[in-house]
């Protein structure tokens, strides 16, 4: 919690952090910081868990649902971590003071395979451009 002189400090300007920062925003953060750290602590014990990495965590405003979003998602991937589904819910539920944990769901950004896709077509007019075609 912010202090009441933090708060109210003449120094800092007029727009408090929370109104350039949404709420939703934030708990997305600290979800997603969290939820890397857990998914590092159990990596030790299931190797299929260790080159994941959690681009972004998508909760709803509710926050009864919460989707992790990762860089890539393999099917060996994702049967892992739902098997610690359970666990990183747990995790939330220690670590973040929150009305209600979210129920997890797990999938692959989207964001990161569109990425991919631009920059395979970069590539291939690259190609063509110096093949002269």
């Amino acid at each position: 919690p912010v202090s009441a002189a933090r708060r109210h400090d003449p120094h800092r300007s007029s727009a408090s952090p929370s109104r350039r920062y949404p709420r939703s925003a934030r708990v997305n953060e600290v979800l997603r910081e969290v939820l890397a750290e857990e998914l590092e602590r159990l990596s030790d014990g299931d190797a299929r868990l260790g080159l994941l990495t959690i681009t972004a965590v998508q909760a709803d405003p509710d926050l009864r649902h919460a989707t992790v979003l990762f860089a890539t998602l393999d099917d060996q991937a994702a049967e892992a971590v739902e098997e610690v589904r359970v666990k990183l819910q747990a995790a939330v539920g220690r670590q973040v003071r929150l009305k209600r944990t979210p129920r997890l769901s797990f999938a692959a950004d989207p964001a990161v395979a569109s990425g991919q896709r631009i920059e395979d077509i970069i590539r291939e007019i690259h190609r063509r451009d110096e093949g002269g075609d």
